[in-house]
């Protein structure tokens, strides 16, 4: 499995940092978080073109979506905006701990999850809050908070934190019951980077995940990276995981279950990317100013040749 050129969506004034994305199913737009620009550009995946943008998101980065909503932390503000997917419309800013960063959603119940970094006033903490409602929960954090994301039943939450190296597991939505998995990464020029299968996705949705286990027998793949990876999806139609990698700027993807990966070429800075199921991946590169659109593509084992499994090219 590799990843093959679609096309470059342009975004108008594109800047020169970008942060997280994400793709909504129900209105099938994806949401990009915009930091150099202090907003959010919303794409229509189907007709590929750059929509609008949204504008007062002080150094947007976290971006999720799911069933017509949006949620966006803002670093600038201490603050998490929820959107309505379909209207583009504000429905809540909401009050965080300071620098929020990962950010998950559990459409059905109603709930947001922050991972905030801190400052020198506020060590890190993870927030759960009811959308639309008064409730709240929180906890500190052992250390600097990556990404988190709910299970597959929304009843857990799993954040990744990048040191310590683990990722902190809780119950939903009290954030109780708390776990720590610690994930063995080498500190040596050496092992400085690689990539833990199993851990510090966002999309953690392995049956595995449920006994605290992920790997092989020892319970870690560890795949060597060609740099300091940054995004990191779950793609679980084609059960590939792709890394995005900064510098030199490509995309590592790597196959779990063989722990084989190939690599495709972007540009310096493209470090971000949004998947859009069930088999394209955009990559923010401010160098194109605006988005790479990649397709998963298989080889076809009586021909040779590599095309989508899902949809033609």
């Amino acid at each position: 499995m590799s990843l093959s050129f679609r096309a470059v969506i342009e975004i108008p004034d594109a800047g020169t940092l970008f942060d997280h994305g994400a793709f909504d199913p129900k209105t099938r737009r994806v949401f990009v978080a915009h930091t150099a620009r202090n907003r959010v550009e919303v794409i229509d995946h189907d007709s590929g073109r750059h929509v609008t943008t949204l504008n007062g998101f002080p150094e947007a980065a976290g971006v999720v979506a799911d069933d017509g909503q949006v949620l966006v932390t803002n670093r600038g503000a201490a603050r998490l905006a929820w959107i309505d997917a379909r209207t583009l419309e504000t429905r809540a800013v909401l009050d965080t701990c300071p620098r929020p960063n990962g950010v998950a959603i559990v459409a059905r119940s109603r709930l947001a999850a922050v991972a905030s970094i801190g400052d020198e006033t506020r060590g890190p903490e993870l927030q759960v809050m009811e959308l639309g409602g008064t409730q709240r929960w929180a906890i500190d954090l052992p250390g600097r908070p990556r990404w988190c994301v709910p299970d597959a039943a929304g009843t857990r939450l799993f954040l990744a934190i990048l040191d310590p190296s683990m990722v902190l597991v809780a119950r939903l939505p009290d954030l109780s019951v708390v776990q720590h998995w610690a994930l063995p990464i080498g500190r040596s020029t050496r092992d400085r980077y690689r990539l833990p299968i199993g851990a510090s996705l966002r999309r953690l949705r392995w049956r595995r995940a449920r006994r605290g286990r992920y790997g092989n027998r020892e319970g870690v793949w560890r795949v060597p990276l060609a740099g300091s990876p940054d995004a990191t999806f779950f793609n679980p139609s084609s059960g590939l995981v792709h890394v995005a990698i900064g510098e030199p700027g490509l995309v590592q993807s790597v196959d779990p279950r063989t722990a084989v990966s190939t690599e495709f070429s972007t540009t310096a800075g493209a470090q971000t990317t949004a998947l859009v199921p069930p088999d394209r991946l955009y990559v923010f590169s401010p160098c194109h100013q605006g988005i790479i659109d990649l397709v998963e593509m298989a080889r076809d084992r009586s021909s040779g040749v590599y095309k989508s499994p899902l949809y033609p090219p």
